[in-house]
């Protein structure tokens, strides 16, 4: 049984090489040295992901993605929900490329569940270190 596992919601994502991605992804948390059980990934709408922002975080606002850690024991298992319509407009905004950041904020999930944060500047500092470390990895096809 594969540790991750994309699902779709509302939005599909066309991934090419799925499998070589989520063994990245379980190889990322291996340099992290994190245990994982298990990781799912849900691609769903800003409209789909709002709601989950407003019942479980009483936020009332657009976000790219929101992490879930459901551990219950040593090892990880999390649920990241990922907007492909604010990667779609963050990628025509920053004017990269789209899987570029599709890559990112995968990786920013992941790396939230090794136990990164981003609400300080220092902590985005070393978030947006290590999102780049990992996909120029995947880039040049090596873990």
């Amino acid at each position: 049984m594969l540790k991750v596992s994309f699902n779709y919601a509302d939005r599909q994502l066309a991934i090419n090489n799925k499998l070589k991605l989520r063994g990245f992804i379980a190889e990322l948390f291996k340099q992290e040295k994190i245990a994982l059980q298990r990781l799912t990934y849900i691609f769903c709408s800003d409209e789909f992901l709002l709601q989950i922002n407003k019942n479980f975080l009483q936020h009332d606002y657009y976000t790219d993605i929101i992490t879930f850690d459901l551990s219950e024991g040593e090892a990880v298992t999390g649920e990241v929900y990922v907007s492909i319509d604010r990667i779609k407009d963050n990628a025509n905004t920053l004017n990269l490329p789209f899987f570029e950041e599709v890559l990112r904020v995968v990786f920013h999930g992941a790396l939230h569940l090794c136990g990164y944060k981003d609400k300080k500047a220092a902590d985005i500092k070393i978030m947006r270190r290590l999102e780049n470390k990992y996909i120029n990895i995947y880039k040049k096809g090596s873990t």
